[in-house]
């Protein structure tokens, strides 16, 4: 195979500054500033339940190779001493807003892709004579100052290298791509470090032979597209350390939701009903604090052995109410009794989003027999 011509380093349409902010081990360290008997232990943010997942872990869980979305039982195994602390997403919320609040005495360009981390463009502040690095600077400083916590950054001319560059040093952590090293830089990294990019995607590039940044770069998008489809041109432009997404400060939320996972498997509609009224409670009290109503009510089926299906229906009017939404989901549920296999999670969420300043009518009298 004859390598890709090497690319000259890239040059960005839109000449940005972007800052990618990302906190280290939030929900654990907050979870260890809080409570200093938890400092320098091995910390799980999660339930110690059998079926229980773990949150977020501490440095020191990290190291034994405990990490999200690991089951409690296999992290409690890999680290003996783990202590597991039950999650408080409220005052994870409310330093999340506390961090935002650090972020806006530099740009109003925020785009937060979670409680824990958020693109920052801060190209007009360096247009009126700052540094993007200074400024980054400047936001760790005030956030280990004002919460006790420490941030990671990367700054770069576009997201995707901003993103790579603040994993880079984690933790507490500030590096900076500037466009004559982003190409070195990318090539020299392993594919599955690439956002987007994940275990399934990285294995078929393995499979391949697409170990690198510089792998991938030396595959044509004729090679991409044979292989990788719709999503060719994303890495077709990555490998190059291209990417001219804007930041978005008002990112549109596509859904709100909750879920449950039990401690003995659910075999009978009954049962499974009754549980759905719960995780119900859950989305209204989610969507009430976010403000919003949903046309769109989805059921999330996990069974034992893992596989996964989704259920949905598109109502005429907007619900929110638990009662409402807990009706629909039921009628949704026994579309698929009798169960193939016992059930070991639910999840529902509302879709189809609207402000509730739209009134969130009654649903229908169709809506409503239907979910009979």
């Amino acid at each position: 195979m004859t390598p890709a011509p090497t690319p000259t380093a890239p040059q960005p349409t839109t000449r940005r500054r972007i800052i990618h902010i990302d906190m280290d081990a939030f929900f654990a360290s907050v979870e260890q500033r809080d409570r200093p008997e938890l400092r320098g232990v091995p910390v799980a943010v999660g339930r110690a339940k059998a079926r229980g997942v773990v949150a977020a872990a501490s440095y020191e869980a990290r190291t034994f190779g405990v990490k999200s979305a690991m089951p409690s039982t296999s992290a409690a195994r890999a680290c003996p001493d783990l202590v597991f602390v039950a999650p408080r997403f409220d005052v994870y919320r409310a330093v999340s807003a506390q961090i935002h609040e650090i972020f806006l005495r530099y740009t109003d360009l925020i785009e937060p892709l979670s409680l824990d981390e958020a693109y920052l463009d801060v190209t007009e502040a360096c247009d009126a004579g700052a540094t993007a690095t200074d400024i980054a600077t400047e936001i760790r400083a005030a956030i280990r100052a004002e919460t006790e916590l420490t941030a990671s950054a990367g700054v770069s001319f576009n997201k995707f290298l901003a993103k790579l560059a603040s994993d880079q040093d984690k933790p507490d952590g500030l590096t900076v791509i500037r466009p004559s090293r982003a190409l070195d830089f990318v090539a020299a990294l392993p594919v599955g470090r690439f956002h987007g990019i994940g275990p399934v995607t990285e294995e078929k590039m393995h499979g391949l032979g697409i170990e690198t940044g510089a792998d991938l770069r030396n595959r044509d998008i004729t090679f991409l597209l044979e292989h990788f489809g719709s999503s060719a041109e994303h890495y077709h432009a990555i490998s190059r350390g291209i990417d001219d997404r804007p930041v978005q400060p008002h990112r549109e939320r596509k859904s709100v939701g909750a879920e449950e996972t039990f401690e003995t498997d659910l075999t009978d509609l009954e049962p499974a009903v009754h549980e759905l009224g719960n995780i119900a409670q859950k989305v209204e009290t989610r969507a009430r604090e976010k403000g919003v109503v949903g046309r769109t009510v989805t059921v999330k089926v996990k069974y034992v052995d893992f596989e996964q299906i989704t259920r949905q229906r598109t109502l005429s009017t907007s619900v929110r109410d638990a009662p409402d939404v807990s009706r629909i989901a039921a009628s949704i549920l026994g579309e698929v009794h009798p169960f193939e296999k016992p059930i070991r999670l639910l999840g529902v969420s509302l879709s189809s989003l609207e402000d509730d300043t739209v009134s969130a009518a009654q649903p229908s009298f169709f809506d409503l027999l239907d979910a009979r």
